[in-house]
């Protein structure tokens, strides 16, 4: 049940009800608690600070309740890192380019929001690694790239003879401390051995996550593999146990996105909002957050543009203000409040993505390679992505004989080979770093375009303490009546950890505000 607005005696859901759907529900004298619950929601002012994915679906469930909000985003456009751009004449996501289906948080969100007749699945293909022995499928069987059978073939020619006897090791060495490890490069290190670990687990590690596997924790980032290990007696064998376990509960594609890319559910939490009566402000920094006498707070924006037409009105007694910024804004404007805030606390990775549009007939006609993760010492970059070999719809898009491939540089404790290049030098060794991990000759002259870009990625949920650094940080911002924060630097990398905590954390601070002051009306609801 859901708090309605009242409307000329009737009560109207101002966001879809319970069961699909618009729908009224009369509304009588007897219904006060309920018509106070409404007032109470309809008197509410939220500010939300930053308008990306978190801070657009934070925002969301304020606005579908009837509670007035207002959105500031300090650049000129909304969606954070979610965004796209034409490069080269194809329209091109340059953040993330679907999401994990893991828990339903995002297809739920997107079906809301209409976007469901557009989901698109990526074309299936196993993952390829990259070094001395060429381009090569990674093993099959595995979870987090440690192998189920490391003498499987596909195992054997990565890491070799020795590394394979190695990691046999692991079969008959004795269980002593199994289960209680949770640094996953240590874990697989001291079992089966420093080859698996660099070529088989680190190299997607780093690619995909910027972490090495050594700072990564075994028990977020593969629930029950400990567990597993214990109960068998060696980590080839908990891998076989996990994976069975995931193919009996798989149901459908890990992994989906966007017909015509991720920019449309931006667009479209965007006109929903506005739908609801949310105002949307762009190029509206916030310098400051400031406690009033009563409680309140007043949101302090940079004025030194005079096209700004933010309503002081809007934010000038706030009950609820929303911090959904990157992590440096967000501890600038918390730690004045939440005394356990620090302001040099963040970690953070600098990286780089260069995304190249070529017309090259060797790649066209070369084996299909979505992702290719280097060995260590292999390539400059981290990963690189063939886009229109991962998504049909962006094929159609580009049309023939033109690829969309996209490099990542940068990893922890250094910054991305590209940084001090200019753009022609930055193109060019993209093109080189392409050719070497796609195992195809790519040379400048095949290129149509080509975008760069840098952005700060927050340290991922996996990483170890990093639930324990957020719970702390939540718990200090908890403190601190009508201030809440989302994120991925609290809520972990990705759309599937990002979308679902903005939600839970919006919906906690929302039915404080409503049920502390409409308690008899919060009851009824409950009864119903």
């Amino acid at each position: 049940m859901v708090p309605v607005s009242h409307r000329a005696g009737r009560a109207v859901c101002p966001g879809e009800c319970p069961g699909g759907g618009w729908e009224d529900r009369e509304v009588n004298d007897a219904s006060e608690p309920l018509i106070d619950l409404v007032e109470a929601a309809r008197h509410e002012r939220v500010v939300v600070v930053g308008g990306g994915i978190a801070g657009l679906v934070a925002a969301l469930e304020f606005a579908k309740v009837g509670i007035l909000v207002t959105v500031l985003e300090a650049s000129d456009r909304l969606g954070g890192v979610a965004q796209g751009a034409e490069v080269g004449g194809v329209h091109v996501d340059l953040g993330p380019e679907g999401y994990s289906t893991k828990g339903g948080a995002v297809r739920a969100l997107v079906d809301e929001l209409g976007l469901g007749n557009a989901v698109a699945s990526p074309d299936a293909d196993a993952v390829w690694l990259a070094g001395p022995a060429g381009v090569v499928r990674q093993p099959a069987e595995n979870v987090l790239g440690i192998p189920e059978n490391p003498w499987d073939e596909s195992v054997r020619r990565i890491i070799g003879w020795s590394g394979t006897w190695r990691a046999y090791l692991d079969r008959v060495r004795p269980p002593l401390t199994i289960g209680q490890q949770r640094s996953l490069g240590h874990l697989v290190r001291t079992r089966m051995g420093d080859r698996v670990l660099d070529r088989l687990v680190a190299p997607a590690s780093l690619g995909a996550f910027a972490i090495h596997p050594d700072d990564v924790d075994v028990s977020v980032v593969a629930p029950g593999l400990s567990a597993a290990l214990t109960r068998t007696g060696s980590l080839s064998g908990a891998v076989a146990q996990v994976r069975g376990a995931r193919a009996a509960e798989r149901s459908g594609a890990p992994f989906e996105g966007i017909e015509g890319g991720m920019p449309r559910l931006v667009a479209a939490l965007a006109q929903r909002l506005r739908e609801l009566g949310a105002r949307i402000e762009t190029g509206s920094p916030v310098t400051s957050l400031e406690r009033l006498p009563d409680g309140r707070w007043e949101v302090q924006v940079d004025s030194s543009d005079d096209e700004r037409v933010v309503d002081a009105a809007d934010l000038a007694a706030a009950d609820i203000v929303v911090v959904a910024t990157p992590e440096a804004d967000a501890r600038r404007l918390l730690a004045p409040h939440a005394s356990g805030i620090a302001l040099d606390s963040e970690r953070q990775t600098l990286l780089e993505t260069i995304t190249l549009v070529l017309a090259s007939p060797e790649l066209a006609d070369a084996p299909r390679r979505t992702v290719v993760y280097p060995l260590p010492g292999a390539s400059r970059a981290a990963i690189v992505t063939d886009l229109t070999a991962k998504w049909a719809w962006l094929r159609a898009a580009a049309g023939d004989g033109v690829q969309v491939v996209r490099l990542s540089f940068g990893g922890p404790g250094g910054m991305p080979a590209t940084a001090a290049l200019d753009d022609s030098e930055a193109a060019e060794l993209a093109v080189a770093e392409a050719s070497t991990l796609l195992g195809v000759a790519l040379s400048p002259a095949d290129l149509r375009g080509f975008r760069r870009d840098r952005y700060s990625q927050p340290r991922p949920g996996s990483a170890l303490g990093q639930p324990e650094d957020a719970a702390a940080v939540r718990a200090d911002i908890a403190a601190v009546n009508g201030l809440v924060a989302v994120g991925a630097w609290l809520a972990g990398t990705g759309l599937a950890q990002v979308v679902p905590d903005a939600t839970a954390e919006a919906d906690r601070v929302r039915r404080s505000a409503l049920w502390g002051q409409a308690t008899s009306a919060a009851d009824q609801l409950r009864d119903e």
